[in-house]
């Protein structure tokens, strides 16, 4: 651990774009984490979701909004409300303004995410920059001294070589690690939105009908006969 710190301090300025990447890396990873396994989802979706139909279907849309405002957090929940928000505009429009939020809903899902893939790349690529600096001052130091030196500046260059490789992938596996599990938990949320938007289009039609139906059933009432 000791020599790791001592490769730092002597080779400060190399080190340092590993480092920030690393520190970039983590504030990603942190800051997701909370948002895509805490923030957005939504525990008990199918609760939600026949609670939402009871009161949609009893033409409660006050309240349906009220409950989506509880979850205000949630892309699912945004997504039906703004589908309630526009349930008395005809069925184009109403799909016309899911697909919107449901666009805007996947951005803020994967916003970030990606990036983590690129400072794994990029970490990868500086450790093994600081490889290639350090062989090329090994051979060049053992071909400038005396051979009582040969050994111990090679032994040198060798080590600030692999350290600099060690440090490039300590970086990049855990920012792929996270980016991995971070990409199927956005995955999984986008999957929440896309079927919360198929399900609320779905009881608004259904509302629609129930409404348009209503004379029909006063008039034929269940159970009534003509002869």
């Amino acid at each position: 651990m000791a020599s790791i710190f001592e490769f730092i301090g002597s080779n400060f300025w190399h080190v340092a774009p590993i480092l920030l990447a690393g520190a970039l890396g983590l504030a990603i990873t942190i800051e997701r984490g909370i948002v895509l396994l805490l923030e957005y989802p939504i525990a008990k979706m199918p609760q939600f979701i026949d609670k939402l139909r009871d009161l949609i279907m009893t033409d409660r849309l006050t309240d349906a909004l009220a409950l989506c405002e509880q979850y205000r957090s949630k892309p699912a929940a945004n997504v039906i409300k703004e589908a309630l928000l526009r349930a008395h505009q005809p069925e184009d429009m109403i799909e016309e303004g899911l697909h919107i939020s449901v666009a805007e809903a996947s951005y803020k899902i994967q916003l970030r995410t990606n990036y983590l893939a690129t400072i794994a790349n990029v970490s990868t690529l500086l450790g093994l920059f600081g490889t290639i600096v350090g062989m090329i001052h090994a051979f060049e130091a053992v071909g400038s001294a005396n051979p009582q030196q040969r050994s111990a500046l090679l032994a040198a260059g060798i080590s600030m070589a692999m350290n600099a490789t060690m440090m490039g992938l300590a970086v990049a596996i855990p920012c792929m690690v996270a980016y991995s599990i971070l990409i199927s938990k956005s995955n999984f949320l986008n999957s929440q939105v896309e079927d919360a938007a198929a399900r609320i289009i779905d009881l608004i039609k259904q509302r629609f009908y129930e409404a348009e139906n209503e004379p029909f059933k006063e008039a034929n009432p269940s159970g009534s006969s003509q002869k």
